[in-house]
């Protein structure tokens, strides 16, 4: 992420006040950071709860908060008086987007809801809802995180071995998944906004982007009605598209086309095997996966892996070793494509987003708690007396309750 290009990124002068806290709403609002964005992260008394998800520590922040927080200033304000409501409110005057991920109903108790006082004192403001399954519905009003939505939306079901039986994925992906999912969303309302001139309400839950998530699993039921079945680390349409054991570690290979698997076939020296009846097309390749799965774990048992993937990837096959996260970050190719960021004492993913006027940019690295307060406040017309009679009074909060 280019520094000198951050006040030219492809969202400068859009406003975020991001009123969340633990997964989804932090890593849409560091997207939109990333891109050139004001994020006011507005903190209650008692911070972001993932500050705590740890360790490992940095400073007292965990590594959890860390991963989905730069880019953004910090300020606290205790919502539940009056005064700090009135605060928000300021705060949101020039504001273009709104994030709060509250239980459902939390901001109408603060008399800060979108359809009651929002909508009518903000009509450009685009504000957007992240919830476990909405505020309505069997399960409206309920709380979710990850691994609850994974569960409750068919995720375990396919995902797992036969031995494990149904497993969590391990990546927090229906949070990533909303958190994304919530950016587009972002990006859709402020494009229609350039038409219309007005703002609009926007309910993303984890349960609805959790099912939508559910490709190939969910298309295969519904055309087929067979229920899916746990797949191990084969691809439940595609074969071969499995993990191999070879003499120096486990590779992955994924053919998804008779093209493809004729070039594993001579690779591995034994072009005969496209043309076997049994393996001739993907269909029947993935009607006797057993016996393809036999024949290429023997093929590749006393092979090198590392050296199998290259020759693999010169014939155009998709194949890679199976890497731990060390491997990742101290890959050539992960430096070469900007993905390993660093600034000061941080280190995180750089931005998968790459524009070729407007680069992403990391400007500083996740706030303190409240760090940011007093100036956030001065910017927008608040005195130095009325600041230390809100620190005095507790409405505005530098320094974490516990």
């Amino acid at each position: 992420m280019s520094e000198e290009n951050s006040k030219n990124g492809a969202l400068a002068g859009i406003k975020v006040v991001d009123l969340t806290r633990v997964l989804s709403g932090p890593y849409a609002t560091q997207i939109l950071a990333d891109h050139g964005a004001e994020v006011i992260k507005v903190e209650p008394p008692l911070g972001d709860e993932v500050r705590d998800w740890g360790p490992p520590f940095y400073e007292g922040d965990a590594s959890y908060f860390i991963g989905l927080n730069r880019n953004k200033r910090s300020i606290g304000i205790d919502l539940r008086q009056k005064e700090g409501q009135d605060v928000l409110l300021r705060i949101l005057e020039e504001a273009d987007i709104v994030f709060e991920n509250f239980k459902t109903g939390q901001m109408e108790k603060f008399g800060l809801g979108y359809e009651d006082v929002l909508k009518e004192k903000f009509p450009k403001l685009i504000y957007c809802r992240i919830s476990g399954y909405g505020a309505d519905g069997p399960l409206g009003g309920f709380p979710g995180y990850d691994a609850v939505i994974q569960s409750a939306a068919g995720w375990f079901s396919v995902n797992g071995t036969s031995d494990s039986g149904p497993t969590r994925v391990g990546i927090p992906m229906v949070d990533m998944g909303t958190g994304l999912y919530s950016t587009i969303a972002m990006l859709m309302a402020l494009e229609e906004r350039s038409r219309s001139g007005q703002g609009q309400f926007i309910d993303m839950t984890l349960y609805d982007c959790a099912v939508s998530l559910l490709h190939p699993y969910l298309a295969n039921y519904l055309l087929s009605d067979k229920i899916p079945q746990i797949t191990g680390n084969q691809h439940p349409n595609i074969a071969p598209y499995d993990k191999y054991p070879t003499k120096s570690g486990d590779i992955y290979i994924a053919c998804g086309n008779n093209r493809q698997f004729l070039g594993l076939c001579e690779v591995l020296g034994q072009p005969e095997l496209a043309d076997d009846p049994r393996f001739k097309d993907n269909g029947d390749r993935s009607q006797n996966r057993d016996a393809l799965t036999d024949v290429l774990r023997l093929a590749m048992v006393n092979e090198d892996g590392e050296d199998l993937c290259a020759r693999l990837l010169a014939k155009n096959v998709p194949a890679g070793p199976v890497n731990d996260i060390v491997q990742v970050m101290s890959h050539p190719h992960t430096a070469h494509r900007s993905m390993d960021a660093k600034l000061d004492w941080y280190r995180g993913a750089g931005t998968p987003i790459k524009f070729s006027r407007t680069p992403g940019a990391l400007k500083s690295p996740p706030p303190k708690f409240g760090v940011h307060s007093r100036e956030i406040m001065a910017a927008h017309g608040y005195s130095e007396g009325d600041i230390e009679r809100m620190i005095a009074d507790g409405i505005l909060v530098e320094e974490r309750r516990k």
